[in-house]
């Protein structure tokens, strides 16, 4: 008879920056200061340039939409480990790490593609400038954003 181990892991511990509890509020602190500042930084360029007519470019359009992506990126780990610090609860489950992981993977590959689109979009305002409203015209940007979401 063939005898084997079947188990399976169901939840991860993880293990902290620090396991003094002197310097959780601390961290606590620092994470959530940290975590405001650049949702809110990325808010304010996401409000500035749809409320000012002449930062409807499509520079500022990507830009906009990179601001999204970042505050999606950093929403995915930030807001659980100030969580995880809060409340000395270290266990995350396996799906939901690997939940994890695949958002953080996805915003991370939605940076790349938009500072990508973005180094087109100064490629063709460099090398073509009188094409450059043709080229990079409304319909396309907003394609290229499509594209990036898929």
């Amino acid at each position: 008879m063939d005898i084997q181990n079947s188990t399976g892991i169901s939840e991860f511990h993880l293990l902290g920056l620090s396991e003094d509890p002197d310097l959780q509020p601390i961290l606590f602190g620092l994470f959530l200061s940290m975590y405001l500042v650049t949702v809110c930084g990325n808010l304010l360029i996401i409000l500035a340039v749809n409320s000012d007519s002449l930062l409807h470019t499509p520079m500022y359009f990507f830009l906009s939409n990179l601001s999204l992506a970042d505050i999606g990126f950093i929403s995915t780990t930030v807001p659980m480990m100030i969580v995880n610090i809060l409340t000395h609860n270290r266990v995350i489950s396996y799906v939901g790490c690997m939940i994890q992981m695949s958002i953080f993977t996805i915003f991370g590959c939605m940076d790349y593609m938009l500072l990508t689109v973005m180094a087109y979009d100064r490629f063709v305002a460099i090398c073509h400038p009188l094409h450059y409203l043709v080229i990079m015209n409304p319909r396309k940007c907003g394609f290229l954003i499509l594209v990036i979401l898929l």
